[in-house]
């Protein structure tokens, strides 16, 4: 098969994907929650231990830093997370989530995984196999392209 039929085919998948999993509406929120993607990913990042910088965080999830800066703020509003100086630099924000934020990451974490679990249930094992083998190659290859 040639490249470009097989690019063909990827992009149509991912298009099936990206609809199978309900990520088309721009402010789509996470089942249950009051809380979009954009911001489910900025909780999973923030739940290490560690604060980050708006820009470190920006890096992280490969946004502009005035869209986390409006992500965090958001965050804030609902009780998620606390912006800090940074005491070695006034001009920056630390972020770090609250124990709310942390319980409410752990419980979307949770429902996903077990949602992940019931879709790898329906798979053979040579499709998650393969899954396993071709979606690290595909975040690779786009990585290097855009970075």
């Amino acid at each position: 098969m040639s490249e470009s039929r097989d690019a063909g085919r990827i992009h149509a998948l991912m298009m099936d994907l990206v609809r199978a999993g309900g990520m088309l509406e721009q402010d789509q929120h996470v089942p249950g929650y009051q809380i979009s993607m954009s911001q489910a990913f900025t909780l999973r990042e923030l739940d290490t231990g560690t604060p980050l910088s708006q820009q470190e965080l920006a890096d992280r999830l490969r946004l502009e830093k005035s869209s986390v800066s409006r992500l965090a703020a958001e965050l804030e509003r609902k009780g998620l997370l606390v912006r800090e100086r940074d005491p070695d630099n006034q001009r920056q924000y630390r972020l770090r989530l609250t124990e709310r934020g942390r319980s409410v990451h752990a419980e979307m974490a949770s429902a996903f995984h077990a949602r992940y679990e019931k879709w790898m249930g329906l798979m053979t094992g040579a499709e998650r196999a393969a899954l396993l083998k071709g979606l690290p190659a595909l975040i690779r290859a786009i990585r290097e392209h855009i970075g």
